[in-house]
């Protein structure tokens, strides 16, 4: 038996091995009397990635739901995470389910579950689905027919992609984007955001923007180590002024500036809540995790904007979103929600937007992060993720609990801020913080400092001080 837990976001696991035809039945079938518990005709949306056998794991969900008298709309293509949860609410469904291990490496596959509002399911439903899962899956699978279903009307195979296309014109003038005098590109980095930019931008550069369930190797995780040849395209082209890019399942991202230069997470949360609150005068909060810069409250101070700092993993966002107006949600890792969109991380929606603040305004990205820093000043950050063993990883949390680190090198700690994780604060603009991932056997380090160069000292300095 496979114990199966959801993490901070889904449950993940190796194809073959625990990510098995077996275990997503035991997964749909919890999920299936979850929603017959909780809704008189419930409705479910399975969207699937370009990972192995994505689409053989959305068929057997679909196949569950069906059996359990649940209305299926499955997805007829690979598909971003943020299309399914947009068609959520565009359908009225009750659920929506996503077969994706997002930025994960390519032999892993996962679950995802959206509630009805178009965002993660919160807390509490992933619990009660959790608690229902099965020892053991006592599906008869081979005796369930998708043919026969299509044909009763129980299973709908629609392309959802096409929805998402056409909020996107909706929302955006994209002939003006296509006009702009700024030259874009994008790299989808082999993942499911890649047929949504060549309908909506179709003549911008792309890369990696072809079916490749192995990523070439790399994870699909926007990061600066992951993006050497978007970043190097970027800057040997001498004519792209800003770069987008996305994770596996699309809801992440990361920028280039027109010098092949990463622009993180952090700078992406800050350069949205300047667009709406300077530029659309919008109103809102801003909630962030944990692991965020601390420039978000300086930047929200300079805009009399209340900060809520919130634990890592989007769901604890989305339910403020969800009862609250939040102008920007945002964490370190890039998933990022604005409050004119649905309450989920979507890396094309936000490239979107920054992309039509700089044709509206006619900045280069480089001047906008420039008026940013006039308020914040400037900053990096940098993440590391140790690959230890469950030993060391236990023992190294024991001492963060037990306040053992008072220094790292030459760093010594002011403060300790223990919300999620552990953040040593050297001063109000230097940290570093330790945390254990909920998706990856690995453990966190997180540095915050004035150069990158620093930020990666102090990194260096944390790792010498807690790997002994």
């Amino acid at each position: 038996m496979t114990k199966i837990k959801f993490g901070t976001d889904g449950w993940r696991a190796i194809i073959a091995k625990e990510f098995t035809v077996d275990n997503v039945a035991r997964v749909s079938y919890a999920t299936a009397k979850w929603l017959n518990s909780n809704y008189k005709n419930p409705k479910v949306i399975i969207g699937y990635d370009f990972r192995f056998a994505g689409k053989l794991f959305a068929e057997t969900s679909a196949l569950v739901f069906a059996n359990y008298g649940i209305e299926v709309i499955l997805s007829d293509r690979p598909v971003a995470t943020p299309t399914v949860s947009l068609v959520i609410t565009k359908l009225k469904a009750s659920l929506g389910v996503v077969i994706t291990a997002s930025h994960n490496p390519p032999d892993y596959n996962g679950y995802k579950l959206k509630g009805e509002h178009g965002g993660p399911l919160l807390e509490k439903g992933i619990k009660e689905v959790e608690s229902q899962i099965p020892e053991s899956n006592d599906i008869q699978m081979q005796s369930l027919d998708l043919n026969k279903f299509i044909e009763q009307g129980k299973v709908k195979i629609v392309n959802i992609e096409d929805i998402y296309v056409k909020h996107v014109f909706d929302n955006f003038d994209i002939e003006k984007l296509k006009k702009s005098k700024f030259n874009f590109a994008f790299d989808a980095m082999y993942g499911a955001g890649q047929d949504v930019m060549k309908r909506i931008l179709p003549d911008i550069d792309m890369l990696h923007c072809e079916n490749n369930p192995t990523f070439k190797g790399i994870a699909p995780e926007p990061l600066h180590r992951n993006l050497q040849e978007f970043s190097k395209y970027i800057k040997d082209s001498n004519k792209i002024s800003c770069g987008l890019a996305v994770d596996g399942d699309a809801d992440r991202i990361a920028m280039y500036d027109s010098n092949g230069n990463y622009i993180d997470s952090h700078h992406i949360i800050l350069i949205l809540i300047h667009y709406l609150a300077k530029y659309k005068k919008l109103k809102g909060k801003v909630v962030t995790g944990f692991s965020s810069t601390v420039k978000v409250e300086k930047l929200a101070s300079h805009y009399n904007i209340e900060v809520q700092r919130v634990h890592i993993g989007f769901k604890d966002i989305c339910s403020v979103m969800l009862k609250e107006n939040v102008l920007v949600g945002g964490e370190e890792s890039g998933g990022i929600a604005v409050s004119t969109h649905i309450p989920e991380r979507d890396g094309i929606w936000m490239g979107l937007l920054i992309w039509q603040f700089m044709d509206e305004t006619g900045m280069t990205i480089e001047e906008i992060i420039d008026e940013i820093y006039q308020i914040t000043g400037s900053f990096a950050f940098e993440r590391s993720d140790l690959k230890i063993g469950e030993e060391l990883k236990q023992q190294i949390i024991k001492k963060c609990k037990n306040d053992e680190y008072q220094s790292f090198g030459e760093y010594k700690v002011d403060y300790i801020d223990n919300f999620d994780g552990y953040k040593y604060f050297f001063n109000e603009n230097e940290w570093v913080m330790i945390r254990p991932s909920g998706t990856e056997p690995v453990l966190r380090t997180y540095a915050e400092s004035s150069t990158t160069e620093k930020a990666k000292d102090i990194l260096d300095a944390c790792k010498r001080t807690i790997i002994v």
